[in-house]
């Protein structure tokens, strides 16, 4: 379906047919809870259903106070409509979005702030002149909601994007890989300017930053959930991460050499040639070999942490009083390297609220997709079901589904509250915590009572709030409304 301006402004123009039994002032008579109850939501839902109709949906049903507006993003898990070839939610317009989804910036970029950086424009072309700020501002503040720029550092930026190729990793063959280089000068420029235009120019509430990124080592293993293992393809190694190396006294060339032999391991474990003395110790012989391997992936976290400092005191040089808030990845969660690697201490010391990720749901999957990875290298020697059941120790994940089942189970809203503590115990009051609570994602459907199980989880493992995740187009009404419930029962007890 192929919007035109013309469409795009009549559909904001007219008033939107009413919901049936909707009643939003409720929710403005009733006590106002001090907490934050965010969804993550994007221009096309708004496009696709009327900004009024919306609001009211996401007020009554999901008692709904905050909106985390996808403001700037190149990627479909915060931006467009349902993932192509999944199952449309019971509203908004029943059609792939493929044909003119772009991504990009979807308010209005004001180019002075853009000056040190070669990212000069990068509007999203998908609804022509709209800005979706300038138009669902009014509306939100009008009701009482604070609305929240969500802004993503993603992967595969669009071939037509100036100025992207520039400044992209390079992986370990010499190639370019698909992000934009932490260490780019006009990397980091251009998240400063851009979060500067955001708070500026627009009467919001604050910034949430996206950044799922790994650092090399992790994956060389492909120790996530969602990625293939492409050792081979690893990032970054281009001249500015090597003038960073030199700078804290790291040899570049023992540490090509490093993940190439790393590489040539994972080939050959995937292959089943198992090392003399098994899998796992051959690894970490080549960690002790090369401990250079060890030393560039930190360097990755000190980049990617750099940038959330940058953002950060971006947002407050504007105003003080603006929040800051980062999404803390799924991975973050189950794989406990990358735990070590990101701690709850530091990252309260750079933000106002994180939203970590606690998705049930999907996490079944995704976590059995975690435990296959890792049992495919360095813990080959080791059963499947063994090796999560270990895991499950190291990351205190209790009663949780076996192996073969645990994709169609999904985690438990036990899962949640675990998370939750965990995640408040490690910021110990210097940030909020705003646990993630999935509605929608992944193929597994969770029930209503599911989704509302795991809503008021969170709330009692002592959360400030929630974040519906992962979009509004993603979701079902029954279940939107299910976390609705959960949200006025927590408050009410």
């Amino acid at each position: 379906m192929k919007l035109s301006l013309h469409s795009i402004r009549s559909n904001l123009a007219t008033k939107p047919e009413q919901p049936t039994n909707l009643n939003v002032p409720e929710m403005q008579k009733s006590k106002q809870s001090d907490k934050t109850i965010g969804i993550q939501i994007d221009a096309y839902s708004f496009m696709d259903e009327g900004i009024e109709k919306v609001l009211d949906i996401l007020q009554e049903k999901g008692a709904v106070n905050t909106l985390c507006l996808s403001t700037f993003s190149y990627d479909r898990g915060i931006s467009g409509r349902q993932i192509p070839g999944r199952t449309f939610p019971d509203h908004g317009v029943q059609e792939s979005d493929e044909k003119i989804f772009h991504g990009g910036n979807y308010a209005t970029p004001h180019p002075e702030y853009y000056k040190n950086t070669i990212l000069k424009n990068m509007r999203a072309p998908d609804f022509g002149s709209l800005d979706i700020l300038a138009e669902v501002l009014p509306a939100a503040k009008k009701r009482g909601m604070k609305v929240f720029c969500s802004v993503l550092d993603g992967f595969n930026y669009p071939d037509d994007v100036h100025g992207v190729k520039e400044l992209l990793e390079v992986d370990l063959q010499g190639n370019k890989g698909g992000a934009m280089c932490f260490y780019q000068p006009d990397v980091r420029e251009f998240w400063k300017g851009l979060v500067t235009d955001l708070c500026k120019s627009y009467d919001i509430d604050g910034i949430l930053l996206f950044n799922e990124r790994g650092g090399p080592l992790l994956n060389s293993l492909g120790a996530s959930h969602n990625q293939s293992i492409a050792s081979s393809g690893v990032t970054c190694f281009c001249e500015h991460h090597q003038k960073a190396a030199r700078e804290m006294g790291i040899d570049y060339l023992r540490t090509r050499a490093g993940y190439l032999k790393l590489d040539k391991f994972v080939q050959t474990s995937l292959q089943g040639k198992r090392p003399s003395d098994g899998y796992y110790v051959e690894f970490a012989r080549i960690l002790i070999e090369y401990p250079e391997i060890s030393l560039w992936n930190k360097l990755f976290d000190i980049g990617k942490n750099q940038v959330l400092t940058d953002v950060r005191t971006a947002v407050k040089n504007v105003n003080e009083k603006l929040q800051v808030g980062f999404h803390i990845e799924h991975v973050n969660s189950f794989n406990p390297i990358y735990r070590a690697a990101r701690s709850y201490a530091d990252l309260a010391s750079k933000a106002d609220f994180l939203k970590v990720v606690v998705y049930n749901n999907a996490g079944g999957e995704r976590y059995a997709s975690f435990i296959r990875n890792a049992g495919s290298i360095v813990f080959r020697d080791i059963p499947l079901d063994e090796l999560l059941r270990f895991n499950n120790h190291l990351v205190n994940y209790a009663n949780e589904a076996d192996l073969n089942d645990l994709a169609s189970a999904g985690l438990s809203s036990d899962y949640v509250y675990r998370e939750t503590q965990r995640a408040l115990a490690g910021v110990d009051g210097k940030c909020k915590i705003l646990p993630g609570i999935e509605i929608g994602i992944g193929s597994r459907n969770a029930t209503p009572d599911e989704t509302y199980a795991a809503t008021l989880a969170a709330f009692k493992a002592g959360a400030h709030g929630i974040i519906l995740s992962r979009k509004y187009s993603e979701m079902q009404l029954a279940n939107l409304a299910a976390a609705g419930r959960a949200v006025r029962d927590a408050v009410k007890n």
